[in-house]
This record gives C-alpha cells, structure tokens and sequence, in this order.
C-alpha cells in the first residue's frame, strides 16, 4: 500500500532520508557506517549491498547476461546496457532547463549545466582555456604534453582519449554499433553515419562561401575548395 499512498516510515537518523521498506533503510545507512558486509570469495574486494556482489562476480566468471539486439554486444551492467541501446535508438531523455538541449546520459547533462552557471575552475596554464571538471582538464593538457595512455592491445598505437581508442577497436573487432533507421546500413562511428544519413534526407548542410554551391558531406566541399584554390593559384 506504501506504493500508492507514498508513505515512508523509516527515516535515516543521518541525513533525515525516508524509506518505505526497513531493509532499505539499512541498505542506506552503510553509506553513513562505511559497512561492507558482502566480500568477494575470489579476491576479498567488499560491498556495501548484495546485487553490487552480484555485478562485481561476473568481472571473474565473465558472465554478461544483457545482449544488444541491434549489434549483439554484451553486457554485465543494466544500466550500461540501457546507455548502450541509446546509441541505436537516438533516445535522449535528459533535458536542459535553460536551454532546452537534450542528451543521452544524466552526467552529460550536468557537465552542460556548468557551461550555464560559468562553473570553470581549472584553467590551463599554456592556453588559457578553462574547464568546468578536472577530468576534462587533464584531458586538454595532453595537448601539450603529448601523453597518450589508451594503447589498442591489438596493435600497441596509441591514444589521448579513450574514445579515440574506444572507435579504433572496431577496426580490429568489426563492431559497428550505428545503423540507419532507413536502409539498415551500419557504421563503426557516430559521424559516418550521419553523413550516410543525407543519401535519404537529401539534405546539403554543407556551403561553399566562394559559389555558394552546397553538398551532403564535408569531405565533398572540402574537395570541392580544393578545386576552387587549384584554379586560382593557375
């Protein structure tokens, strides 16, 4: 009955947070008590609630029990997999209130939010530019230090950003997690496939400031530039 009439009897004595269920509320408070009373028998790591035991057990025996419909690639994590099924359905639940922009996951939507609020705490040094999290500036300095920690096991190159390593592997494993709602073609990258996506739209987003000549895709006006310039300089 607590489901419909909203009621929570059990409240944290901490932080005044109120449960419907006591199990719950015990739940809550190991993370006031710092009690992990669910270990790992294969390398003793602890956990705070079971269903974390649960997840962390499959990292040994393998186990990934959700599977992608659209591209096949497994799972251990329901909410990775939820994140993941995004990519093929262009679903982008979380909203901004100030601008009205959406996105796919919750942290993107509170990285966003601090472009509002000016939020930019870590400025760089040698360029000046400023970063809202510090993740995301220690990202940045690997432009200037030239640090590339994201190695592909297949092949040893390496990488600045685990994205870029993340769209490299797919050359080695095939993966192409992006497919076309129209014709059912599929892509390795985010990017290949909206330009695959104006072959149906027939839209030209892309303009030639010299002719005014439009095109489909980027890598069609920048050759058609390049003409423009080969011309001039004959």
């Amino acid at each position: 009955m607590r489901i419909h009439t909203g009621e929570k009897p059990f409240n944290c004595p901490q932080c005044e947070k109120s449960f419907s269920h006591k199990g719950n509320l015990v739940s809550h408070m190991r993370v006031h008590t710092g009690e992990k009373p669910f270990t790992c028998q294969q390398c003793g790591k602890s956990f705070s609630q079971s269903g974390h035991l649960i997840i962390h057990m499959r990292t040994h025996t393998g186990e990934k029990p959700f599977t992608c419909p659209q591209c096949g690639k497994h799972f251990t994590q329901k909410w990775t997999f939820i994140k993941h099924i995004r990519i093929h359905t262009g679903e982008k639940p979380f909203s901004c209130g100030q601008c009205g922009k959406t996105f796919a996951l919750k942290e993107t939507l509170h990285f966003h939010m601090r472009n509002h609020l000016g939020e930019n705490s870590y400025v760089c040094q040698h360029c000046g530019r400023s970063f809202s999290y510090k993740v995301s500036f220690k990202t940045h300095m690997r432009v200037h230090t030239g640090e590339k920690p994201y190695t592909c096991s297949q092949c040893g190159q390496c990488f600045r950003h685990k994205g870029n390593l993340i769209n490299h592997m797919r050359i080695h494993t095939g993966e192409k997690p992006y497919t076309c709602k129209q014709c059912g073609k599929s892509f390795s990258r985010k990017g290949y496939l909206k330009s695959h996506v104006v072959v149906h739209t027939g839209e030209k987003p892309f303009t030639c400031d010299q002719c005014g000549k439009c095109f489909g895709r980027k890598v069609n006006l920048n050759q058609h530039v390049k003409t423009h310039f080969k011309r001039e300089l004959s």
